[in-house]
């Protein structure tokens, strides 16, 4: 069993399930903008590797924790600017939590408290927040 120390955002839409009762196609083609123009570029600028993504939510493997929290901080701008045309009832905002630890490594997939508590502290994140 390969194990390795990695910081590991999470990044979860707050509201989505709300987002898509009211606009479903229209919330996920805005998803998938803000995933293609904000997230990738973000995560690769600061040598990030997205290793899940179920849903609304997205967990990234980083080598460096200040990289992580970087990353978080200009996700959370760059996702505020997206939101700036959008009414309010279309915003998508992020909660995002940012932990340091130790992973198992199963392919390209990581597993165990890094990644849990990372979990964890985005699901207790305000709107608009990163936990670290």
């Amino acid at each position: 069993m390969e194990r390795r120390l990695a910081a590991i955002l999470a990044v979860d839409v707050v509201g989505f399930s709300r987002l898509m009762e009211v606009d479903e196609a229209g919330t996920l083609a805005a998803l998938k903008i803000r995933r293609k123009e904000v997230l990738r570029p973000l995560v690769a600028k600061h040598r990030g590797r997205i290793f899940k993504v179920a849903g609304d939510g997205v967990l990234v493997e980083f080598a460096s924790a200040v990289n992580a929290v970087r990353c978080a901080i200009e996700l959370q701008e760059g996702m505020a600017a997206a939101n700036s045309d959008q009414p309010e009832e279309r915003l998508i905002v992020l909660r995002i939590g940012v932990n340091l630890g130790d992973v198992i490594v199963e392919g390209s997939d990581l597993y165990g408290d890094g990644v849990n508590i990372a979990a964890r502290l985005e699901s207790i994140a305000e709107p608009g927040s990163i936990l670290v």
